[in-house]
């Protein structure tokens, strides 16, 4: 029985075109998308805010099957980053920074802790507020961690020690930095390293080991959400299966999948105050 948990931020995506907004965040998306691929159970720890929007994010988390119990709720309006669409691609325009996750941090408790422990990976990214926590929840699972585009060598020597995969997005990253920074992860103790490289496809290694993986075609609708499904698919397939090829053109499905519709994982919303 697979089981993963994802720890960090919620947030609606605002389509400033459509007047609709999405659930999203790296750690929800994640969560949803390993429990569409075969994960049995799948949980959320975060913080939501006291409106509208949260609750629509907790709807959406309930038709999915993902659990929050652990979750909790502050008087502070949710994250809304606007998003626009340009060059075909959707781009954040900015968005209000006195939100839940802004005012407030998640911290562990013992209970938290008991409950983190019955999972096989806890996924996590540079957008949670979590590296505190870090050094604790390895003692209990596994950690997947999205670094986004931290590649600073004080990041990493804060965040590696206590994690097994590190992902990051690599796009704009020029080629003669990928062997440095996956060599740099390998160092402190990363197992498996995946740069994500936009069109370019991905560049994994395992243990020093190389593996590149092309992009998938596909009708691009939105790339909103593309990389966390990439993430969420490679957890669920590496966990399952533990080969890393196959992980990998597994995680470019999704990642394909994902391009063919609106927002990180659907559920659109009208815009209004609340």
């Amino acid at each position: 029985m697979m089981k993963m948990i994802a720890i960090g931020d919620n947030v609606v995506d605002c389509y400033l075109d459509q007047q609709l907004y999405y659930p999203g965040g790296n750690a929800v998306n994640v969560a949803v998308n390993c429990k569409r691929n075969g994960f049995d159970e799948c949980a959320y720890i975060g913080i939501f805010g006291n409106d509208k929007k949260a609750e629509h994010i907790r709807k959406s988390l309930d038709q999915e099957q993902v659990s929050y119990e652990f979750s909790r709720q502050v008087y502070a309006p949710s994250g809304s980053p606007g998003v626009q669409l340009v060059d075909g691609n959707r781009v954040f325009v900015g968005g209000p920074k006195n939100t839940a996750q802004h005012i407030v941090r998640l911290r562990l408790t013992p209970h938290d802790m008991e409950h983190i422990s019955q999972f096989d990976v806890c996924h996590t990214s540079c957008y949670s507020n979590i590296e505190g926590e870090l050094a604790q929840i390895k003692t209990a699972c596994d950690i997947s961690f999205d670094f986004s585009t931290n590649v600073g060598t004080d990041y990493l020597q804060r965040v590696c020690p206590h994690i097994k995969y590190a992902f990051f997005s690599g796009a704009d990253l020029p080629d003669d930095q990928l062997d440095p920074l996956i060599e740099a992860c390998h160092r402190l103790g990363v197992e498996i390293v995946g740069i994500t490289l936009g069109g370019k496809g991905a560049l994994f290694s395992r243990n020093g080991e190389r593996y590149v993986q092309g992009v998938k075609p596909t009708e691009v609708v939105d790339t909103m959400g593309a990389g966390d499904s990439f993430i969420a698919g490679f957890l669920t397939a590496y966990i399952q299966h533990g080969g890393m090829e196959s992980a990998l053109d597994y995680a470019a499905d999704c990642a394909a999948k994902t391009c063919t519709f609106y927002g990180a994982y659907g559920y659109p919303h009208p815009m209004e105050r609340d």
